[in-house]
């Protein structure tokens, strides 16, 4: 979280909640299977509750919410409610001061208190937790602890540059590499587990634990070969890459007055002319990385 906080913009400048709702339609139509609503913090928005509702009717679908587990605890019910079986949860510290100084909020027992909610109920649990030097490498072991007592899988991700400063870190000095490796010296050889085609994680199993460590090379790109995601944000771009800087205003063409059709059609078009990879997507870019993903979807 920056110094200064997070600009909110106006509701009007985003998408509403019918619009994304069409959206999500037409895209069920094409073959959907998944969808994550994500943020900044997703349940902040007023309305969350009956949008995942109208998402609830669609057969089959798997409806996924990534959150910082603020608000997150008295939800519960209602996420079960709605056919909501996966939660990402993030968290990038289980020491309650380094959480203060990375979140800018004293928050830590609140949001440690919905993960175990959300393991007692029984929600498939991910902890999306980013490695950044010099502020939280000292609890990767820790987070991985987690995994001996709850079937959960924590989930460490290279440092991106999506910090809303235009500067990367010079030197990856985490890599996935030296991640696994750190978690290898600690506990022993880490058995690899069989991951789903278009899954982005490295999932381990380490011997005797509930659950199991992954690591997402979101830096260094490996998983891009595999990639079958595509972005949409609150102001309504389309974003094939989360490298990319935005390849179709969606929110702009649909204001036209254009037919469910021609929404299908042009994302098909979208999925064929996509880049290789994340490096690919990055160079086509208008100008530098500068964004922050508070507002592109975490």
């Amino acid at each position: 979280m920056p110094a200064e906080g997070i600009h909110y913009l106006p509701e009007k400048q985003l998408l509403t909640w019918e619009e994304m709702l069409r959206i999500v339609q037409q895209l069920y139509a094409l073959g959907l299977k998944k969808v994550r609503i994500t943020g900044g913090e997703p349940l902040l928005r007023h309305g969350i509750m009956e949008f995942l509702q109208e998402l609830s009717r669609l057969d089959g679908l798997e409806i996924c919410l990534t959150s910082n587990g603020v608000l997150l605890e008295k939800h519960i019910p209602q996420l079960m409610e709605y056919g909501v079986k996966s939660v990402n949860l993030s968290l990038d510290s289980l020491d309650k001061e380094r959480f203060r100084q990375i979140t800018r909020r004293d928050d830590f027992d609140v949001v440690y208190s919905a993960l175990l909610g959300l393991i007692e109920a029984n929600f498939q649990v991910k902890i999306n937790a980013v490695v950044m030097d010099g502020k939280n490498e000292q609890d990767i072991l820790a987070l991985a602890q987690l995994t001996e007592q709850y079937p959960i899988s924590v989930r460490f991700i290279e440092e991106m540059p999506f910090n809303g400063s235009g500067k990367g870190p010079a030197i990856l000095k985490w890599d996935f590499i030296k991640i696994v490796d750190h978690l290898k010296d600690h506990f022993g050889n880490l058995q690899p587990m069989n991951v789903s085609y278009g899954e982005t994680a490295m999932r381990y199993q380490i011997q005797g634990y509930l659950g199991d460590v992954g690591v997402i090379a979101a830096f260094s790109r490996t998983f891009c070969g595999t990639c079958n995601r595509i972005r949409l944000t609150a102001l309504g771009e389309v974003k094939t890459c989360l490298y990319d800087d935005g390849v179709f205003d969606l929110k702009s063409f649909i204001r036209k007055g254009v037919c469910d059709e021609e929404i299908k059609q042009t994302f098909i078009t979208l999925f064929g002319s996509r880049p290789k990879d994340g490096f690919e997507a990055e160079k086509n870019r208008k100008g530098i990385i500068n964004e922050s993903m508070t507002s592109i979807g975490g």
